[in-house]
């Protein structure tokens, strides 16, 4: 089937719901009761979502050659290398044993990234955040507020029954599963599978621009030491960290190879802007690869990089080009409470996150 051509980009693709600055508001206060909750009793603050990092690795990225001209966008603009930075998570508040399975996440750096920046973009980097699904778990931020105040109500507390509401929900949503139903609501309260990261395709959920143009984003693994881990479980009934675990070991002896794909808006009625619980059909507008991540063996835990990406580094969809625009409610109301979040933790830790730059460390 052909194609339709990709839609372009202009500022009226976006709808500004009523109400926005208030749920904006809203998430700020509850991210400011997960923060302090989890402050108080670990006596060191985390992030606000996707506190529990299993694996910070360092690579390079090298953008495709030769793109047509629709790919060929900000980033992607020029063929080229860049340094990057990877960190892969779950999407918890708080810091929880692997026994409670959660939606994993891939947050990507890219360094040393020219062009006009989004206001306030500090540096030169362009950041990329994703999860292991196609689709966000609510449809417009105040009702993702609503969400996120359950879990808030929850952080830090009762571990014991987290892990037996998991284990149910796993077996509710394996059921489902079963009939060709993915339920993001039992996953996002510890249905989720307990997969090796490794083996995840992981997408952007949202929209954004693309130049210009309007694109989802999504990182597959192309290695066949990371495919050979695609839904392969991970037993953590005796190992808090079980994940992090088995990734270190794995990426001790393997060479991760990723692709960036981007997938362009065609239809904005088939593939909307304002609703991220929509699913852009992959055979109306499929995701073509623009460029390679590899990530050579290394201890993905090493302690000194720890430190500098996963405690002194922060990872934001508004930190970049002006051509990767976030795009929607959902990314909107995301910008303040990622700036929120990460102004507590430098405060609360006294330990400042900035940008890198590959350059400067040359």
């Amino acid at each position: 089937m052909s194609l339709a051509e990709p839609v372009r980009y202009t500022p009226a693709v976006e709808e500004i719901q009523p109400g926005e600055q208030e749920t904006i508001q809203g998430l700020n206060d509850t991210f400011d009761t997960i923060l302090e909750t989890t402050a108080k009793e670990d006596g060191h603050a985390v992030r606000s979502v996707h506190a529990k990092a299993h694996a910070i690795l360092e690579g390079r990225m090298v953008v495709a050659d030769n793109l047509p001209p629709e790919l060929a966008q900000g980033v992607f603009a020029c063929p080229g290398e860049h340094k990057v930075y990877m960190r892969i998570s779950t999407n918890a508040g708080d810091i929880l044993p692997d026994t409670i399975s959660l939606p994993r996440g891939l947050a990507l750096k890219v360094l040393d990234v020219e062009g006009k920046r989004l206001p306030g973009a500090a540096g030169t980097t362009q950041d990329f955040i994703m999860v292991n699904g196609p689709v966000f778990q609510a449809k417009t931020a105040d009702k993702f507020l609503g969400n996120l105040k359950m879990l808030a109500a929850t952080t830090n507390r009762m571990e014991g029954v987290k892990e037996v509401v998991s284990s149910v929900a796993r077996g509710l949503n394996t059921a489902l599963s079963a009939v060709g139903i993915e339920s993001t609501k039992l996953q996002s309260l510890g249905g989720a599978p307990n997969v090796n990261p490794l083996g995840e395709t992981y997408y952007s959920v949202t929209p954004f621009r693309y130049g210009d143009y309007i694109a989802k984003f999504s990182v597959a693994p192309v290695a066949p030491a990371l495919l050979a881990h695609k839904d392969q479980q991970i037993d953590a009934s005796d190992d808090p960290d079980a994940i992090r675990d088995a990734v270190r070991s794995e990426m001790q002896s393997i060479d991760g190879v990723w692709e960036f794909r981007v997938q362009l808006c065609r239809d904005l009625e088939k593939q909307p802007v304002e609703d991220p619980t929509v699913e852009w059909d992959e055979e109306e507008a499929p995701f073509r690869t623009v460029a390679t991540i590899t990530a050579p063996r290394q201890d993905s835990w090493d302690p000194a990089q720890v430190q500098a990406v996963n405690e002194e580094m922060h990872f934001m969809i508004w930190t970049g080009l002006a051509a990767h625009q976030p795009l929607g409610n959902i990314n909107r109301a995301r910008r303040e409470a990622y700036i929120h979040s990460t102004q507590f933790r430098e405060r609360f830790n006294r330990c400042p996150v900035h940008e890198p730059s590959a350059r400067q460390s040359a």
